[in-house]
């Protein structure tokens, strides 16, 4: 993961807007807030800061990412 410090220190969680750290072993940046610690995915070295897309801390799915769901599904299934 190539993250240039001086973009690190303008990012900030858009959950919460603390800071965010990078954990370069998984590839995410971590929300620094204690009550959040959303980690986001950084993917070809551009940081994907959907909240949607988040990992929340503790969790992490068989194939490594962050919250479930087969890639491009949005949870917009119809119920019945």
């Amino acid at each position: 993961m190539n993250i240039d410090e001086w973009l690190l220190d303008l990012l900030a969680c858009p959950a919460c807007h603390a800071p965010l750290r990078a954990d370069d072993a998984a590839s995410e940046l971590v929300c620094t807030s204690e009550a959040c610690g959303l980690a986001y995915p950084v993917r070809d070295d551009i940081p994907v800061l959907l909240v949607d897309e988040a990992r929340r801390p503790g969790k992490r799915d068989d194939d490594g990412r962050g919250r479930g769901g087969a890639p491009g599904h949005h949870g917009a299934a119809g119920g019945g």
